[in-house]
């Protein structure tokens, strides 16, 4: 069931957004060779506590963390720990931030250091594609139209989107209805009405799409051992079209 949202809970779901949106500022700042995905995690829980905030997947069916940390063949849902992070790595730190109730979720892959001709080429792909899907995510439009864009883009760049996981609504709780691929065909699925809210965020791969999930039972993994890269915006639509709810 879909629960289209009111002016005021988009109001306090931005400001929920604009929170994060700085928080990931913050941490773009702390982010080099020799921090441990840990620290981040903890940067990211005092951050939100010291605003009166927190984050909202730390208990979500067991999950023990503030924030996912996915390291270069890591697709999502990286566990933080204590490795320190190398010179050339890419990290995806996502997280959703809980203010006063209202929720906003967003991802961001982050290099560190140096990194790989081919890992920028992929980080560039990966945020231009979820800006194309986010440009379809208008009022009448489609799923299918958000996900075809998504797709072509990673596509004609000769990379790989993820099928296994998907963008989603998000309100009260972290995953809503609909769901929302990033793949598809125009003009098909869910038709979109003013007031949904939804979260775009493709995760991306340097080689085949596939994925394996690690023995803690949650982390995904690229099968072939090769890069992947994941934005993610919270979006509401709109009479005036998407509305980044994640950006400052």
């Amino acid at each position: 069931m879909i629960e289209l949202k009111s002016e005021r809970e988009i109001k306090m779901m931005h400001e929920a957004g604009k929170m994060l949106a700085c928080c990931h500022q913050e941490i773009r700042k702390i982010i080099k060779p020799g921090i441990a995905t840990l620290e981040i995690d903890k940067f990211v829980e005092d951050y939100l506590a010291n605003r009166n905030a927190s984050p909202e997947q730390k208990g979500y069916l067991g999950y023990k963390y503030a924030t996912c940390a996915s390291v270069n063949d890591q697709i999502c849902h990286g566990f933080p720990n204590s490795k320190p992070l190398q010179d050339g790595d890419i990290v995806t730190i996502d997280f959703v931030v809980n203010l006063n109730g209202a929720l906003a979720d967003s991802a961001w892959t982050y290099s560190v250091g140096n990194i790989s001709a081919e890992a920028k080429r992929l980080l560039q792909i990966t945020k231009e594609s979820m800006y194309k899907g986010i440009e379809q995510a208008q009022a009448g439009s489609r799923l299918g139209d958000i996900g075809h864009a998504i797709q072509t883009c990673v596509k004609t760049a000769g990379f790989s989107i993820v099928r296994d996981f998907c963008g989603h609504g998000i309100g009260r709780t972290i995953h809503e209805d609909p769901v929302v691929l990033h793949y598809g065909k125009p003009g098909k699925g869910l038709r979109l009405q003013e007031g949904m809210v939804i979260t775009i965020e493709p995760m991306v791969n340097t080689g085949t799409w596939q994925c394996q999930i690690d023995r803690n039972g949650w982390t995904a993994r690229t099968v072939d051992g090769t890069l992947s890269a994941q934005y993610e915006h919270t979006i509401a639509i709109t009479a005036n079209g998407p509305l980044i709810l994640t950006e400052q």
